[in-house]
C-alpha cells in the first residue's frame, strides 16, 4: 500500500508489536522497532526511515534527545513524539526542536494512518 520506512521508538515492547500489527494491517511493511532513544539515533544514522514515531519518556535516551539528534542526522525524516505525560512544555520543547506532530497516548491507529498519508501526499505518491 505505502512504501514508507516507518521506525516505532518505544520502551514498551507491547506498544511496538502493537502499532507494529496494526499498521501491517494498513498495508505497510517497512516496519521497524527500537527500544529506547539511543537505539532510534543508531536506526537513523544507517539507514533513513520516512517516519519515526517516538516516545518521550524512555530509558537511556528520552525522545527529546533522541529528536535532536535525529534532526541533527537528517531533518527530512518526519518525527513525531508520542506520550502519556502529554505536558504543555514537552510538547513545545518537541515542536521547537523540530518534531512534526505530537500524539498523545494511547496512540490510535487512525493518528499514524493520518499522518502517514500526510506525509505520502507531501511526498506526491498518491
Amino acid at each position: 500500500m505505502y512504501d514508507l520506512k516507518i521506525l516505532l521508538c518505544d520502551d514498551s515492547l507491547l506498544v511496538r508489536k502493537k502499532l507494529k500489527g496494526a499498521l501491517a494491517e494498513q498495508g505497510f511493511t517497512q516496519l521497524f522497532e527500537a527500544a529506547d532513544g539511543e537505539e532510534a539515533v543508531a536506526f537513523c544514522q544507517t539507514d533513513t526511515p520516512d517516519l519515526v514515531l517516538l516516545d518521550i519518556v524512555m530509558p537511556k535516551k528520552d525522545g527529546i534527545e533522541a529528536l535532536q539528534e535525529i534532526k541533527q542526522i537528517n531533518p527530512s525524516i518526519h518525527v513525531v513524539i508520542a506520550s502519556s505525560v502529554g505536558t504543555q512544555s514537552n510538547l513545545i520543547k518537541a515542536i521547537k526542536l523540530g518534531a512534526n506532530n505530537f500524539l498523545q497516548k494511547p496512540v490510535t491507529i487512525e493518528a499514524i494512518v493520518d499522518i502517514t498519508q500526510k506525509i505520502v501526499d507531501e511526498r506526491g505518491e498518491r
